[in-house]
């Protein structure tokens, strides 16, 4: 059984795209990653997914539930943290926790407890008291408490200061040595790239590359940085270019049997190619044209 499975998922807001024939598959045990910039679609992905909003076509199944007709056994089951969390006004943080634990009927004290600590968030605030990224701390442990089968995160650190965040990614790394699933929404690569083990990446609402994060790598772009004159007009698969009086520096995923004759057709002083960090990879997939 697949974590998370769909089929063509789509979904539209009246005549306004969402996410269109989305195919995407989740392994148990795995660290998702779901990159994409604002408005390609993650959080509505989510959203469907968990049942909040309902698909135009297609279909899927969270934890091997269909997402329409058990999306209440769905939520039961997974702990979801949205982009923003708003709680009610008047509660204390050790309320909003047990409020969170009893809907899943489970007493989560002790584990609420220990996750304040590592946060350091204070269960006495009350919520309207908390700043942003105490917030996301709080929807962090209400996600987590439970020790649920699935987590669904969508832009999980966003507040957090740099420890916190740390910190937060050795709870997820510890849930998921302990055989939780983990769908990570984010548009920080460097994130997805350190702590995730597949990646999908999404561009107005199509998935449009889905590998490990080492396949993804791999593939076959290479950043170039020349040293010296080059005409590198019209020349195929060369994206994120930035020329100098020195030279010229991109991002290259063509043949590499053109790109050497325009080499040794040049005023070369220095080359390197070097394989690129997954936010080059992201450029590679995401520039501009047509999807890959």
């Amino acid at each position: 059984m697949k974590a998370i499975e769909t089929e063509k998922l789509t979904k539209y807001y009246g005549r306004f795209r969402g996410i269109i024939d989305l195919d995407l598959s989740v392994e148990q045990g795995e660290i998702f990653g779901f990159i994409g910039p604002n408005g390609a679609g993650k959080s509505t992905t989510i959203r469907t997914l968990l049942g909040l909003i309902a698909p135009t076509g297609g279909g899927a199944r969270v934890l091997g539930k269909d997402i329409v007709r058990e999306k209440t056994d769905i939520l039961r089951e997974v702990g979801y943290l949205p982009s923003e969390a708003v709680f009610y006004g008047g509660m204390k943080v050790k309320e909003i926790l047990k409020l969170s634990a009893d809907l899943r009927k489970k007493d989560c004290s002790a584990r609420a407890a220990a996750l304040c600590e590592r946060l350091e968030l204070d269960p006495g605030r009350k919520a309207e008291e908390l700043s942003y990224g105490n917030r996301k701390k709080l929807a962090i442990i209400c996600a987590v408490q439970s020790d649920p089968a699935l987590l669904i995160l969508d832009e999980p650190t966003g507040g957090l200061d740099p420890l916190m965040q740390r910190e937060f990614f050795d709870i997820i790394t510890e849930r998921n040595r302990e055989g939780a699933t983990v769908f990570l929404s984010s548009h920080i690569l460097s994130e997805v790239q350190r702590h995730c083990h597949r990646a999908g990446i999404i561009r107005e609402g199509r998935l449009i590359a889905c590998d490990s994060v080492e396949a993804l790598r791999d593939n076959n772009a290479r950043r170039i940085r020349i040293e010296g004159r080059v005409d590198l007009e019209g020349l195929t698969g060369l994206k994120d270019l930035s020329v100098s009086e020195q030279g010229a520096s991109f991002l290259y995923g063509g043949d590499m049997q053109p790109l050497l004759r325009r080499l040794s057709e040049g005023a070369v002083r220095d080359l390197n190619i070097t394989e690129p960090d997954l936010e080059e990879i992201f450029l590679h997939y995401y520039g501009k044209g047509d999807p890959a």
